[in-house]
Formats: structure tokens, C-alpha cells, sequence
């Protein structure tokens, strides 16, 4: 897995972006006399308006997590506070077609409890549309897409919302233009939970845990990642939205962020026919709809499930399937189930001071008209009557607004159309990708190698691996430039390094002047592009892609055989990426080792440019194989230490002997033999060994097939060959460690990668 850079003019300048030099630069220090000298802020007095406030906004969610954490929050920001924002609460919705009354005039109740005059709130609506493209909604047309959104506003506006302290904000624009700021954050936010974690959130797209596609594993990192982007105190969604909301929280937990997001689960409206546990936009007969005629009313409230007789669940069905996307979206205990009911109590009674009429008896509250209905008081054909009567009151202004508003009654049009057209497929005839080539980053064609992710020590063999792959351009496509890809993101998403980005940097510099060392010559045509950068330059196409390679495979096409729910999810968004860093680069060539891992992705990639990038020349894949340069054998990798293979960081008078006086060299045995694997990887074409006389005298070897031959006969010991080894490993080093100390960058990124070892040392202990 890999990512990019633009060129470098020098492979030892690689610079950190902006949003790596605040994440990494020391807090500012403040006055240690005002601090201890300063006296406490004084907590505000608790006040019948703000207890008032906090009872408002409790009454629009069927769960809060938590009410001492919102009281906290309101004394902190709202009424009366000297805070110039006040508190933010957010919702996302996602533009996928017409909007049910749930959303509509619900959510506009609840919105105006939230924002009252004087509350001090602000509430953010999110408009999802590049989740709606993840979620394959509208064919995956980002355009269409952006229509159903203009709609929904549209309806909210007739619907009553205060839009005095509402806001509403773009994704595709506002990720878009603050591109630095929000991927890193999904980034981290991706790398601290794992498969089966990030699948327990499949509910709030409307999927089976067991039918996702990779897209879909995106879209829960992307809704967490932006309740820390809209900076946002409440999230105020569904309850079917419950889990990602929670996801958020424990991502505090994990970052030691300490404020965390209040939760403020709003109720699942019932769908209108039997068993459904909400309504489906996919079924018109589900729900009343916005724009629904008085008679679509009347003909759906009548044909509506509307029981009077409680009955108790099963025992399998309070168990439940064990599928995360089959949980019940209810959190109060419901034995009735009757959706009219469900209008009446938290849509006709939700407004402060709302009444129901029915049969000339006025309620004004819900429990009364429950009683009575099932007490036979009011019959079925009675409440459905009054329910319809206060519907279409509702929604009789909306009507209004699409009739006459030629901008509303337009949108509305189209989106009826898209309704009629179905789901179809977008035209995907325009590949939206990142264009390196078209940009002038790179030249067409190239060949490209994808720099292994970072560790804290990086190894020799990781170099002689990348330097295989550089060299199998100038062996079998001459003339055409080698672009060396540093895969950063991907490694902060893969955890790598703690996802330090100073510290992955530091790896790629290390690693870099360990290339310029060992083969100078090669190096000097190689273009170094850092993927971070890369991305930068057009991040909207680029994760757009990202997207699109999610929604054409499933989740366990791209886990693969070596993929388990209980890795962390980073791997599958770093092998979606990878796909993309090949599209952005668009290659003659790629070269990719045998290893497991890119066997997967070599085999992704050609099936993706078979089957939807008909318009782009797949690329070549040169398959390469670097020897092994361990020392020692081992029966797991749990039996690894640090003389089990040589590292770039080395110290040359230290390991470069003691290494190979360590390494395994059994009299001849060649099968297994590091000192000459070594000896022949980094030393020079004649290969002269030192012995005395009477072992036989000097010899030189001039290819690794003879020295082979002599060492099995036996005429070659085992001690003559080490030490020749020995003085070969220690010159490599030693040539290694010379270029670091001469640079003051290379010297502290030396330093970055031995403290992240030590620090990794300890906690294994």
C-alpha cells in the first residue's frame, strides 16, 4: 500500500504539510505565575430558564447520553453565557429521494425546540451527499444527489423550521476545502477500531452486517469523523444512528480528547404497515410524504396498521439475529406498535402546548388517547379521522410552497423524475480519479514503486526490496522514469508508527538516504512523490474514486484471505487507497513483490481496470523477488530479535561484525546461508576472500554459483566467509551512517525513529 509526494529536488528535503507541523509542533506555554495566581472561574448559578432549556431539549430525544453532560454543556455555552457561539448540535441527512414526514416536519419540531430564542444554540445540518454517493443512493450521481438535497431544503422552509439559528453545510464542499484538516482526521479515526467494530454501524446505512461493500465501511469512519469536524457538542440524530454516535464517544476515549459528544437519539418513527420498525422511502405506502396530497393522506392513514391489543414479543425475537443491521431501532419497550398512535404522540403532540381532536373531545397529552383507544373509546376509524385531519393541517403549508415557489416546484419535479428512473447506474463514461499526469507531477507512462509502510527501524532487506523494484525498469522498460511513491497516509491510517507523522516522515527520509547510499546512480532518475501531497493537489477526485472503488467491491473482496474482523479496519481503506494511487498515477508499470499482500492487490487492481477502467490502459506488473536477507532461521515471528536481519540504523562498528558473527553458517549448507547471500546482495562484483596459505589462499569469487560450489564441497569455511561478509556489512553501514551524520535533517529523523523503538520496547514489557 502506498502514497505520494511531488517531485523533490533533493531526496533529503521532504517537507511536512501544514497540518503535520500543528499536529506536531510542542503547545504554547503559558505563564506559570498567572496560572497559579489566577483564581478559579466561578461556576455559573444553575436558573428556571436554563433547567427550562435543559427539560425542552431532553423531550426531543428517546435517549440521552448524558443529561449531566448536556446541563454541564448549557451552563458552559447557552443561555446567558459569555461563549459568541453557544452550543452546536448536528444532524446529517442524507439527499437519497423524496422526504417523509419523520424528517420533515419531526425534525423541524425538534430543531426549533433546540434553537429557541435566547437557548443560545446553533444547529448544523450536514448535507451528506458524498454519503449518499457511498451509499449507492440515486445511481451514485453526485449531481442528483445535490438536487434531493436543494429539495429538503426546500421542504424544511414550508415545513416551520427556525432557520434563524440553522445552518446548513455541503459535504463534497466542505470536505473538499478543508481537505488537510478533515482526511487526517478520518485517518486517525479509522486506525483505532476494527473490522467487527466498524460493522456493528452498518444500521445506520439500512444494511445486513453480512452485505456490505467496502464503500459502506467508509461511510461510519466519515460520520464520526464529522462530528469532530463541526466541532459539534450534540449529536442530534435517530437512534438508528445510535452506534456511530457511540463510535465518536469511544474515539474520545481513544485520542484523550476530553470533551465528548452528547448523544441525543431522537425516536424511529413506525413505517405504516405491520413489522415495520421504521419508515422506507423505497415504499411510498411506508409513511406520509411532504408533498402527499390530502387524499394520498387519507387513502394511507386508513389502509395503516392499527392494533388495539398489546402483544409480547418472542423470546427469539427479544434474542434477536446477532446482525447488527437487524437490531431493533426502538429504545422504549413497545408491545402495541401501532404507527398511528406513533403520529399522534410524537408528531400531532410534539409542539409545546399541541392538542388532538378527535370525535369533539380535545387531548393535550398522549396517554389519554392511548387509554382510550384501547379501551374502545375511540375506534380505529375515529382516530384515523382526527390523525388525518392534523396531518394534513401540517402539511398543508409545504403544498402551498411547492405549488407556487417556482424554484421548489421545480426541484420537487426532478426529484419525482429521479423517482421514476429508479436506482439506474450512473454514466461513469468520466472516471473521476486524480489526474498526476494532466497536473504535470509526473510523466505519463511511468513506472511506479510503491516505498514499503514505515517501522521504527527500518531494514536493510526493505531497502534492497524497493531497490529490486526501481532497477526492474531500467531491466525490462528502459527509458521511461520510475516514480517512487512514500505511502504516508496510508501508514497513519495502518497504524504504522503510532500514525506519528513526524515519525513516518522521519522513516521515509532515513529510508531515502539509505537508497541515495547503496545506489546513487539509480537514484538519480527517480521522482519521489510523497501520496499526502499527491492527494492535496485534487482530494476531492481523489476520494471520490476511493469511493467508487469501495462501492464496486464488497467488503471481503478487498479483506481478502489475510483480512480478519478482528484487524483494524485501516487495511481495507488503505487497499481502496492504493487502487487509487495507481489511478492517480496512472503507470506503464507497476513493480510488486510476491508477498501476500500484493498478490491481493495486484489482483484487485487488474480486475477493477478490466471491469470499470475500459477507457485506461492497465499497466504492466513486473513481478519481483528480493532473497532473504535474514540471518538466522526462526520458527515464527514471535521469535524475532534484533540479530535476526540488519537494519538501516545499524551502528557499523557495533552490529556490522557482531551480526555476523551471530548468523547462522552451517558447513555446507547452502539452502540457508545469510553470509553468502549478503556477501553477493551488497558487495562488489569480484568478491575477494583473505585466507592464509594453508587454508588455501586468497580467492576471488566472481559469481555467487562458485562460492556456493566451494562452500558445500567444504573448501570454503565457514569462518574465512563471514569475515569477508563481515567487512562487506560493516562498509554498507558504515556508508549508511556516514550520510546521516553529515545532515542535520537526516540526524534528528535518526532520533525520531530510536524513540519511537524504545518507546515500543517498553510497552511490550
Amino acid at each position: 500500500m502506498a502514497e505520494s509526494s511531488p517531485p523533490t529536488e533533493k531526496l533529503t528535503n521532504l517537507t511536512l504539510s501544514e497540518d503535520t507541523k500543528q499536529k506536531n509542533s510542542p503547545p504554547k506555554k503559558t505563564d506559570s505565575k498567572q496560572g497559579k495566581n489566577a483564581p478559579p472561574k466561578q461556576q455559573r448559578e444553575w436558573t428556571q430558564e436554563m433547567e427550562a432549556d435543559l427539560q425542552r431539549i431532553l423531550t426531543v430525544g428517546e435517549e440521552c447520553i448524558s443529561p449531566e453532560e448536556l446541563k454541564k454543556l448549557i451552563l458552559a455555552k447557552g443561555r446567558g453565557s459569555d461563549h459568541p457561539v453557544g452550543f452546536n448540535l448536528y444532524d446529517g441527512f442524507e439527499p437519497s429521494g423524496r422526504m417523509h414526514i419523520a424528517q420533515g416536519v419531526f425534525k423541524a419540531m425538534n430543531v426549533n425546540k433546540c434553537t429557541l430564542e435566547g437557548t443560545n444554540s446553533k444547529f448544523t445540518f450536514w448535507v451528506a451527499d458524498w454519503f449518499a454517493l457511498m451509499n449507492d443512493k440515486m445511481g451514485g450521481d453526485l449531481e442528483k444527489i445535490k438536487t434531493v438535497g436543494k429539495y429538503l431544503i426546500e421542504v424544511w422552509k414550508a415545513a416551520g423550521m427556525n432557520l434563524e439559528n440553522v445552518v446548513f453545510k455541503w459535504a463534497s464542499e466542505e470536505i473538499t476545502n478543508n481537505a488537510d484538516v478533515y482526511w487526517p482526521t478520518m485517518l486517525d479515526v479509522a486506525r483505532r477500531f476494527n473490522v467487527t467494530r466498524i460493522k456493528k454501524c452498518c444500521q445506520i446505512m439500512g444494511r445486513l452486517e453480512g452485505n456490505l461493500t467496502s464503500a459502506q465501511v467508509l461511510y461510519p469512519l466519515m460520520q464520526c469523523t464529522d462530528v469532530f469536524f463541526l466541532k459539534a457538542d450534540i449529536c442530534q440524530l435517530g437512534v438508528d444512528q445510535r452506534k456511530v454516535n457511540m463510535l465518536a464517544r469511544e474515539y474520545c476515549d481513544a485520542a484523550k480528547i476530553k470533551n465528548k459528544p452528547i448523544i441525543l437519539s431522537h425516536h424511529m418513527l413506525y413505517g405504516l404497515k405491520a413489522g415495520q420498525e421504521k419508515m422506507s422511502k423505497s415504499d411510498p405506502d411506508s409513511a406520509v410524504f411532504m408533498e402527499d396530497t390530502a387524499e394520498d393522506v387519507e387513502r394511507k392513514v386508513m389502509a395503516a396498521y392499527c392494533p388495539n391489543q398489546e402483544v409480547e414479543e418472542s423470546s427469539e425475537e427479544a434474542k434477536g439475529s446477532g446482525d447488527a443491521g437487524k437490531e431493533s431501532m426502538h429504545l422504549t419497550k413497545d408491545t402495541l406498535k401501532n404507527p398511528c398512535l406513533d403520529y399522534i404522540q410524537n408528531i400531532i403532540l410534539c409542539p409545546p402546548g399541541s392538542t388532538f381532536t378527535v370525535q369533539g373531545k380535545t387531548y393535550d397529552t398522549f396517554e389519554p388517547i392511548r387509554a382510550d383507544f384501547l379501551d374502545g373509546k375511540i375506534t380505529e376509524e375515529e382516530l384515523k379521522k382526527g390523525l388525518i385531519q392534523e396531518l394534513n393541517n401540517l402539511l398543508q403549508p409545504v403544498r402551498e410552497h411547492f405549488t407556487h415557489d417556482e424554484n421548489a416546484k421545480h426541484l420537487l419535479e426532478q426529484v419525482r423524475q429521479f423517482k421514476k428512473e429508479g436506482n439506474g447506474k450512473v454514466d461513469e463514461k468520466k472516471i473521476r480519479r486524480l489526474n498526476l499526469v494532466a497536473m504535470g507531477k509526473i510523466q505519463s507512462n511511468c513506472h511506479a514503486v510503491f516505498a514499503p509502510l514505515p517501522t521504527a527501524n527500518p531494514s536493510l532487506q526493505d531497502v534492497l526490496g524497493t531497490l529490486t523494484k526501481i532497477r526492474s525498469n531500467n531491466n525490462n522498460n528502459g527509458g521511461i522514469s520510475t516514480v517512487l511513491f512514500l505511502p504516508d497516509w496510508t501508514a497513519r491510517v495502518c497504524n504504522r508508527c503510532d500514525a506519528d507523522v513526524k515519525v513516518i516522515d522521519a522513516f521515509y527520509t532515513i529510508f531515502l538516504a539509505a537508497l541515495q547510499a547503496l545506489d546513487a546512480d539509480t537514484m538519480k532518475n527517480v521522482v519521489v512523490m510523497k501520496q499526502s501531497e499527491a492527494i492535496l493537489q485534487d482530494p476531492s477526485n481523489y476520494w471520490i474514486s476511493v469511493i467508487n472503488i469501495g462501492r464496486y467491491f464488497s467488503l471481503d473482496d478487498i479483506m481478502g484471505s489475510n483480512v480478519q474482523d478482528s484487524d483494524g479496519v485501516g487495511i481495507v481503506i488503505g487497499r481502496l487507497m492504493k487502487i487509487a494511487d495507481i489511478m492517480g498515477l496512472e503507470p506503464g508499470s507497476i513493480a510488486m513483490d510476491s508477498s501476500e499482500d500484493e498478490s491481493i492487490e495486484r489482483a484487485l487492481i487488474e480486475r477493477y481496470y478490466e471491469e470499470k477502467l475500459q477507457s485506461m490502459t492497465k499497466p504492466m506488473f513486473f513481478s519481483t523477488k528480493t532473497t532473504s536477507l535474514a540471518l538466522q532461521m526462526i520458527d515464527s515471528e514471535a521469535h524475532k530479535t534484533e540479530n535476526y536481519e540488519y537494519f538501516v540504523l545499524d551502528d557499523p562498528k557495533v552490529h556490522g561484525k557482531s551480526k555476523m558473527k551471530k548468523a547462522f553458517c552451517e558447513p555446507g549448507n547452502i539452502e540457508f546461508c545469510p553470509p553468502i547471500v549478503l556477501a553477493n546482495a551488497f558487495g562488489p562484483a569480484d568478491i575477494e576472500i583473505k585466507r592464509s596459505v594453508e587454508n588455501g589462499g586468497d580467492v576471488v569469487y566472481q559469481n555467487k554459483q562458485d562460492m556456493e560450489s566451494d562452500f558445500k564441497s567444504g573448501s570454503l569455511h565457514p569462518g574465512d566467509l563471514k569475515a569477508t561478509a563481515s567487512t562487506i556489512m560493516v562498509g554498507v553501514l558504515d556508508k549508511i551512517s556516514s550520510i546521516i551524520k553529515k545532515d542535520k535533517g537526516l540526524t534528528i529523523a535518526s532520533k525520531s525513529l530510536k524513540a519511537l523503538e524504545k518507546k515500543m520496547s517498553k510497552k511490550k514489557k
